[in-house]
């Protein structure tokens, strides 16, 4: 039977890893469970690591822009933190609770570096790992290491922040992470285009993001996307519509905005949404709303933005479903009807001419077991993960079979 090891400290994580390292027994770490489901499915058979009691702000130093907190922290408990400075985490880290079934919580802040998770702003400032100042570990061989610190220092040397980042916790336990903290923008306004396609509204955001204008976010949603939003004015467009973001003082957003209504002017009707009704449509963009209470299997494709529409259209002519379009038309979220197979060979051979990669971020535990959820990776880069997954966990046994 496999038993679960509920941790509140990193000292006991330091104690259950080198059990696991003594005694050889696997296991599968949980914070709070929100994206349990995100990546291959874990063996029942293992032993669970539950670190959700490894929580807590340790430090937070509004004036330096800076924030310390446990793993196992809830991402409410930061956000709210935030929301009293009037700060913000600029990457602007998802909540995928809802579209895996797995509830409103957002998750952990280690969850949301150990995935590095990012939003729509991330086409400006990066993803989550870009923002990480430092963390301590715990390896597979039961050891403590860190990185980093409070601050930002330009040294020599491995950035291991950025290896964490996205390893799922195949490489090590987190039980804590320095990050920075940037002031909210005063307003947020968004230039609404009503466009004729996703090929004439992609060149809309490509015109966008080439212009002077400070652009945060540039998204495209076709018409049958777009009628599932709860801002009325982008519900009730019944067009596709290309929507760019821009943030900062009012005077600067106005004058910006001004711009993008007189260059952008070629492409469609335009429409303004003032701060409250940005902040709601770009939530659902992030969290990816407009799939949550659907049954389809989801990809998260990632493209060259000048390919978006075209690889998109391949991948709906040849398996049909719904797409939407973030990051400037670089990043596809795609909602197909459930296949055994994921349809993974004609998603991934849509991106053959252009590059990218494509992950079923959504199927039930059958499919994410025989098709490779991750984009397989090219014999080169296989053989130096497998390098560095055996210099940090040379036994298998932090959550082995999650990625590979």
């Amino acid at each position: 039977m496999p038993e679960t090891f509920k941790v509140s400290c990193s000292k006991q994580i330091l104690d259950a890893v080198q059990w696991a390292v003594a005694n050889e027994q696997a296991f599968e770490v949980s914070g709070l469970a929100t994206k349990r489901d995100y990546g291959r499915p874990f063996d029942p058979k293992l032993n669970i690591l539950d670190i959700s009691g490894v929580r807590g702000i340790d430090l937070y130093e509004p004036d330096e822009l800076v924030m310390s907190a446990a793993a196992a922290t809830p991402m409410n408990e930061i956000l709210d933190a935030l929301n009293e400075n009037k700060q913000q985490l600029s990457f602007e880290p998802p909540n995928l609770g809802p579209l895996f079934g797995s509830g409103v919580c957002a998750g952990s802040i280690g969850g949301i570096f150990a995935c590095n998770l990012a939003g729509p702003r991330r086409l400006t400032v990066g993803g989550a790992r870009d923002h990480i100042l430092g963390f301590h570990a715990i390896s597979g061989r039961g050891e403590i290491f860190k990185s980093g610190g409070r601050v930002v220092k330009n040294v020599t040397g491995f950035d291991l922040s950025k290896l964490l980042a996205g390893s799922f916790g195949t490489l090590g336990v987190i039980s804590d992470v320095t990050f920075k903290v940037m002031p909210k923008p005063e307003k947020s306004w968004t230039v609404l285009v009503m466009t004729k396609n996703s090929i004439s509204g992609i060149q809309a955001l490509t015109s966008a993001l080439q212009s002077s204008c400070e652009v945060t976010g540039a998204a495209h949603l076709p018409s049958d996307i777009a009628v599932k939003s709860k801002v009325p004015l982008v519900a009730g467009a019944h067009s596709a519509l290309s929507a760019i973001r821009i943030e900062g003082p009012g005077p600067s957003v106005s004058y910006q905005t001004g711009i993008l209504r007189q260059l952008l002017a070629e492409f469609g009707e335009i429409e303004i949404l003032h701060t409250s009704d940005t902040l709601s449509l770009w939530s659902e963009v992030g969290n990816v709303d407009y799939f949550v209470s659907s049954g389809e299997q989801i990809w998260r494709v990632s493209v060259p933005p000048a390919y978006g529409a075209t690889v998109a259209q391949k991948i709906l002519e040849s398996i049909g479903g719904r797409v939407f379009y973030d990051w400037g038309g670089g990043l596809l979220w795609l909602a197909i009807e459930a296949r055994d197979d994921g349809a993974h060979r004609e998603v991934r051979n849509a991106l053959k001419e252009s590059g990218g990669h494509a992950t079923l971020l959504r199927a039930d535990d059958n499919v994410r077991s025989q098709v490779p959820v991750f984009h397989p990776q090219a014999e080169a880069q296989a053989r130096i993960s497998a390098r560095i997954k055996n210099s940090f966990d040379p036994k298998g046994l932090l959550c082995p079979g999650r990625m590979v």
